[in-house]
């Protein structure tokens, strides 16, 4: 199996270190052939780019077999960084969010989508193997009828993370609960309406307290997310209910300890026996999870081999980012649906 090769655009982002790290974890599946750093990088780990080449842009871009780039820019830079490279014919790995309006990402996605490129958005959860568990739980029918679904991902920063996160109007919805809307939006689809509710605890400018409604035919869909948490990120859960059974995670991952050897696990209650699984309440031990990007790398490298094809396709990256910009406060509902 020949190795992808690939490049890294920025270093400013929250999830540049540990992408850079995976991808050297990875180096069976692909060749990281250096990275661009930003002039004002942001949470910048040393460490994770050790010996790694040290290029301009352009030089990345023209370095001889390349074939995808993993966007990892700080926040605004993102979406443009990413058009820059799928005009060039290069498949992507993009982080989050799509940005804060809606036709630049649409424009990038219509790019990937005419040229055929690969286009992973960074949305840690989707491959975390208790939510897997839960959305295939929900597809073979074990819950029945959904009818609610409550996720939440926060955690407690200090006074300097507020100062870079006040940049954004949507504050902690729009930087968290993107991955909370891919998570709902993945479950449930399209909703009919979106309400945004954005608090400011401290009264400094900073929408670090926010909640979303997503209204579906028969259910609804509560999206929290906050920097104000006591010990939050040990809390991030999920519970999806429905008419024939319940599942919960809580905590979503343990990326707090990146040596955390416990499995991480899912109470699934059961109004009747499914394949597997006795009426009542089991804990469903789904194994440790090692690392938080390694398998959705994975999963893009199938995907630019032709191996499987991409299981968040276009028309889902779409729609997430919808949903996000009305969660997130930046543009009603009703003038995107």
């Amino acid at each position: 199996m020949k190795r992808l090769r690939i490049g890294q655009i920025g270093v400013g982002h929250e999830h540049a270190s540990g992408i850079a790290l995976a991808l050297r974890n990875l180096p069976d599946e692909f060749e990281l052939v250096g990275v661009v750093e930003e002039p004002q990088p942001g949470w910048y780990d040393r460490a994770a780019y050790e010996g790694l080449p040290r290029l301009s842009e352009d030089e990345l871009l023209d370095v001889p077999g390349l074939q995808a780039v993993a966007v990892e820019t700080n926040m605004p830079l993102l979406v443009a960084t990413a058009q820059r490279c799928a005009d060039r014919g290069l498949h992507l790995h993009v982080d989050k969010p799509g940005g804060e309006s809606w036709a630049p990402f649409e424009r990038l996605v219509a790019t990937c989508r005419q040229r055929g490129l690969a286009l992973q958005m960074g949305y840690m959860y989707r491959t975390n193997p208790a939510l897997t568990f839960c959305r295939q739980a929900l597809q073979a029918g074990w819950l029945g009828e959904p009818f609610e679904l409550h996720v939440a991902m926060s955690r407690w920063d200090n006074d300097a993370y507020r100062r870079f996160l006040a940049d954004y109007p949507g504050g902690a919805m729009y930087n968290f609960g993107s991955h909370l809307v891919d998570l709902v939006v993945s479950f449930l689809g399209r909703p009919q309406r979106v309400h945004a509710f954005q608090q400011q605890t401290r009264g400094d400018g900073l929408a670090d307290s926010g909640l979303a409604v997503l209204e579906y035919p028969r259910a609804t869909a509560t999206v929290r997310a906050a920097i104000t948490e006591v010990d939050g990120m040990k809390h991030r859960r999920l519970i999806l209910c429905g008419t024939r059974g319940t599942v919960e995670v809580c905590p979503l991952e343990r990326s707090w300890d990146r040596y955390a050897s416990d499995p991480l696990q899912v109470r699934l209650t059961l109004l009747e026996a499914v394949p597997g699984y006795a009426a009542g309440t089991h804990q469903v031990d789904v194994g440790v999870m090692h690392g938080r990007y390694e398998a959705q790398l994975r999963e893009l490298a199938a995907v630019i081999r032709g191996e499987r094809d991409n299981p968040y396709p276009y028309d889902h990256e779409l729609l997430t980012h919808r949903v996000l910009l009305a969660a997130a406060g930046y543009q009603p509902w009703e003038e995107q649906a």
